[in-house]
């Protein structure tokens, strides 16, 4: 079992996507490179805290591996605006990859110079994994729980598609 901590805009989002992969085993939304301990979601969306909105992924490397996690990642959200993934603006909205060892670092770097070569102008932050904060229970699994509330009508389908698109070999079957 390998772990990934990724930061791509709102988590409700990200966490929508990576549950979709196969090998992806369990996806916790929360916090991670801020200031303060523990904190909550009303202390993030202020910006104050420094925290960002992140998914700590659980994965079975024989299944998925991480650098295919990463091409979901750049994918499924746009890592060339510095703090703000469409109508979400603020630093806890940014673009982060916080690394585990130095293979995932590698590999981080690796993909964004190939991106930045294809002409994409990266902004994603990369960074040893801070602490991570698990978000309040009721951020868990929120698109599932929560299909027809106005955000994720809004902004989750488009990301879904882009990741079944690109990615249907990477889709669990079940």
């Amino acid at each position: 079992m390998q772990q990934a901590l990724f930061g791509g805009g709102c988590f409700w989002c990200t966490e929508a996507v990576f549950l979709q992969i196969q090998g992806v085993i369990k996806v916790v939304s929360g916090y991670a490179g801020g200031d303060i301990p523990n904190p909550n979601y009303e202390a993030v969306c202020t910006g104050q805290t420094q925290h960002a909105e992140v998914i700590l992924i659980d994965f079975d490397e024989q299944r998925v591996s991480y650098t295919q996690l990463l091409h979901v990642f750049f994918a499924t959200h746009d890592p060339t605006t510095l703090n703000r993934q469409g109508n979400d603006v603020g630093t806890q909205y940014r673009s982060v990859i916080y690394y585990f060892d130095e293979t995932q670092k590698q590999q981080a770097e690796q993909l964004i110079v190939e991106l930045k070569q294809e002409g994409i102008d990266i902004v994603t932050e990369l960074s040893p994994v801070p602490t991570f904060y698990p978000a309040e229970d009721y951020h868990q699994n929120f698109y599932a729980k929560n299909p027809s509330q106005g955000y994720c009508n809004f902004a989750i389908p488009p990301k879904l598609s882009k990741l079944r698109g690109k990615f249907q070999d990477l889709l669990k079957t079940e």
